[in-house]
């Protein structure tokens, strides 16, 4: 197997689905697979995922608090048990502030979703992530526009786009902001020649990819848990689409994950 790289998995999330996550991470790392970054999404989470997944040497961890309205609407007391999770985890595998960000399939004016607590909440995890110098993870759906006016009033924020679901245009935005692109299993869908369009037109040194597990599972497999293992389906779409050989986009993926996140790479 060629050292594929996982850039976003949730990695706590497949036991609720029957899957033995530590069973398939012994079978994929014990196959040649490259590393995976297992992402948060709640302030608490942290130091429970470290003590479950830790001991692959290969497995690197974020922080982050994804834009429920639950965590908007105690947005102080959740950065404050956010920046003491940090604190407490070993600063070698905590390499990313995330996921965070902008929803509006869920948070929705009109519904009465508390829009400026969003990006109260997203703000104060740009600061943590400028302060302890960690690039950041962005959940950005149905929001480009806050999404690329939140990041150019920080400046210095390094980071990625994860799950991009939008086109060429906006991928050229948030490479023009710095920012590196991921593509999760959606690219593959039917439906999705807009992001197909972008992950041709995204430079090769700016691109990731990842599965979003257990979500968002790619073509032949929609409809399934998706497990990291399955990133390779997307690798072999992405580079088919490009016209390179799959080789040569797991090369860059992991050179990219490895100067991103500082995730490592096999030779």
């Amino acid at each position: 197997m060629n050292s594929y790289i996982d850039s976003h998995a949730h990695l706590s999330m497949l036991g609720p689905r029957g899957i033995d996550a530590d069973a398939r991470l012994e079978n994929l790392f014990a196959s040649g697979f490259g590393a995976i970054l297992d992402v948060g999404t709640k302030s608490g989470d942290l130091a429970e995922r470290i003590r479950a997944f830790g001991r692959f040497p290969a497995v690197r961890f974020s922080a982050g608090i994804w834009p429920s309205a639950e965590a908007i609407s105690d947005r102080e007391r959740e950065i404050a048990a956010l920046e003491a999770s940090m604190a407490a985890a070993e600063p070698n595998r905590l390499v990313a502030v995330g996921e965070c960000g902008f929803d509006r399939h869920w948070n929705k004016a009109e519904d009465g979703a508390d829009i400026k607590g969003e990006r109260e909440l997203f703000d104060a995890q740009a600061r943590l992530a400028l302060a302890r110098d960690l690039p950041i993870i962005i959940h950005s759906r149905e929001a480009v526009e806050e999404t690329e006016s939140a990041i150019a009033a920080v400046p210095g924020l390094r980071g990625v786009v994860h799950c991009f679901s939008y086109g060429k245009e906006e991928a050229r935005r948030f490479l023009d902001l710095g920012f590196f692109v991921s593509f999760s299993g959606t690219v593959t869908y039917k439906n999705a020649e807009s992001q197909r369009e972008a992950a041709r037109f995204v430079p090769l040194d700016r691109l990731l990819l990842e599965t979003d597990c257990p979500y968002l599972a790619p073509l032949p497999l929609r409809g399934k848990s998706a497990e990291p293992g399955m990133v390779e389906l997307t690798y072999a779409l992405i580079a088919e689409i490009r016209g390179i050989p799959v080789e040569e986009l797991v090369r860059a993926a992991a050179d990219n994950a490895h100067e991103l996140f500082g995730l490592p790479t096999r030779s």
